[in-house]
């Protein structure tokens, strides 16, 4: 997951140059995405990892890292899961740390 995570932000955002990129570096902070970039790589985490993110998990306690995109859906779907399907996560970044 984490690989697949990677290779997207690298290709969409930093044009193949891999070497820019730590796991833990904050998109908004270095300006790797921005706002219009964060829809569309939800829409990617959306078709490719099955979850649906709500407006109120746009935040960037989940978003802002490939660590942290990895935490908040592994969150996702343990929850998912768990819940038998459906269940929203406000904050799964938060609650991981």
């Amino acid at each position: 997951m984490l690989q697949t995570i990677r290779k997207f932000v690298i290709d969409n955002y930093l044009f193949g140059e891999e070497g820019k990129l730590g796991d833990e570096d904050s998109f908004m902070e270095t300006g790797i995405i921005d706002s219009t970039g964060i829809l569309e790589l939800v829409r990617f985490l959306e078709s490719t990892y099955g979850i649906k993110v709500a407006d109120e998990e746009l935040i960037p306690d989940n978003l802002d890292s490939v660590h942290k995109i990895v935490a908040f859906i592994n969150a996702k779907q343990s929850a998912t899961t768990q819940a038998g399907g459906g269940t929203s996560l406000q904050s799964a970044g938060r609650q991981l740390k």
